[in-house]
């Protein structure tokens, strides 16, 4: 491996983990109604535990309203359940074959919690980015070990990576702020 494709391998590593860390963000709950909320529900679908998206169309009534319309007429009571069942605090209501699920105001202790959680999530991911210069760093260091690169190489190669790694950090810091004001918003 050439100090080329490690620095091309950290940097569209660095690229996934920033790819996870927005993911783990549309998840995490704000004022507002968003169907990305859904996809960690699962559903009981005769005998095997299926994401809800799999068994029901699940869209935005309004800016505070989840409508979720099972395909099959005999599901709706278990997607109400597996609604009301989740870790989201959400309270459903039927209307025959519609689901509505209405997202409760969220009060400012449970608005700081959820920003604890976006850093959180921040913090995990600049780990992950730090691992992955540090496991590039020592893929450099190999190559001068084994006489395949020069020191002078070496030096350059950790800047390189150094300056990637800053530039995914700075990346997540801002992703983490746009959804920590989003989540205080009211």
């Amino acid at each position: 491996m050439t100090i080329a494709e490690i620095k091309k391998n950290a940097e569209s590593k660095m690229g996934q983990s920033i790819e996870a860390l927005k993911n783990q963000l549309s998840r995490i709950r704000t004022g507002r109604a968003s169907t990305q909320l859904m996809d960690t529900i699962h559903v009981d679908y005769y005998g095997s535990m299926v994401p809800l998206s799999q068994v029901a169309n699940v869209s935005l009534l309004d800016a505070r309203t989840i409508s979720v319309q099972p395909w099959e007429k005999n599901m709706a009571a278990k997607v109400e359940k597996a609604i009301r069942e989740s870790d989201l605090g959400l309270n459903p209501a039927s209307l025959g074959d519609l689901i509505r699920v209405p997202m409760p105001p969220m009060s400012e202790e449970r608005r700081k919690e959820m920003t604890k959680l976006a850093r959180n999530e921040g913090e995990n991911a600049k780990v992950a980015v730090r691992n992955l210069r540090r496991d590039a760093n020592e893929g450099v260091k190999k190559l001068v070990k084994d006489k395949e690169a020069s020191e002078d190489d070496q030096k350059r190669a950790e800047a390189d990576i150094q300056k990637v790694t800053d530039k995914h950090i700075a990346e997540i810091d801002t992703l983490v702020a746009a959804k920590e004001q989003d989540i205080m918003q009211v």
